[in-house]
């Protein structure tokens, strides 16, 4: 079996999930790294699987994938997300099955197949990326398919790690604010500097930064470690 640890990462094609992909191969990593979109690296130890993850077959093949060329999987971070703010009332089917697909959907099919990898090796870690609105609804931002999703994934977190803490695999999530990508019209960014406590938008190297550091921590297994700028404590 090749003894690098393997990362695989979905959602990886710009924002957080980019940046991830650099900050793994700077730990040693090698990366499997897919998006809907993605295109292949010329980094030998980066696998680009195009796919959209909330097609339960695109989720079996990044891990199959993942074993054919690695023989392993010691890291998965759920980082593929969707977000539709609306009134409750607004949201259709097609929302609905937008939001549930990437993040509920997408998760299971992705981690149900990379923890039974793990299994067979020396265990392994599972970041979740789940939203700070889980614990600090915001009435400026009507987001309940984000709270049913992300609070489905806060939850499962500490499921699956009470699950398997014994057999060596770790499940961590993180709560991020609002942070500074793609996404925000650079006229919004004042306004939501100001829906933080620390009256600033979060960087996505404050995303990275607190992955690293679950990654690099044995000891931390359930954790829902909240990157937001004082929003869940309270503003």
């Amino acid at each position: 079996m090749n003894s690098q640890k393997v990362a695989v990462i979905t959602g990886a094609s710009q924002g957080i999930g980019a940046a991830l992909v650099v900050a793994y191969r700077k730990l040693g990593f090698v990366v499997v790294a897919n998006s809907r979109s993605i295109t292949p690296s010329e980094d030998s130890d980066i696998l680009t699987v195009a796919g959209d993850i909330a097609d339960p077959a695109v989720g079996a093949r990044v891990i199959d994938q993942a074993l054919a060329t690695f023989g392993r999987i010691d890291t998965l971070i759920n980082n593929a997300g969707v977000f539709v703010a609306k009134p409750f009332t607004d949201y259709t089917d097609a929302d609905y099955d937008l939001v549930t697909g990437v993040n509920l959907r997408g998760f299971f099919e992705v981690s149900q197949r990379a923890v039974a990898a793990m299994l067979t090796g020396d265990g392994g870690h599972i970041v979740n990326i789940s939203t700070s609105l889980v614990d600090h609804a915001n009435s400026a931002v009507p987001s309940a398919l984000a709270s049913l999703t992300k609070g489905g994934l806060n939850a499962v977190t500490k499921s699956l790690a009470i699950e398997y803490a014994a057999r060596g695999i770790r499940v961590n999530a993180v709560a991020p604010g609002i942070i500074r990508t793609a996404m925000h019209p650079v006229e919004t960014h004042d306004l939501l500097a100001g829906m933080h406590p620390l009256n600033r938008m979060g960087e996505i190297s404050d995303i990275v930064d607190a992955i690293v550091y679950l990654e690099t921590a044995p000891f931390v297994t359930g954790e829902i470690l909240h990157v937001d700028g004082g929003q869940s404590a309270g503003h």
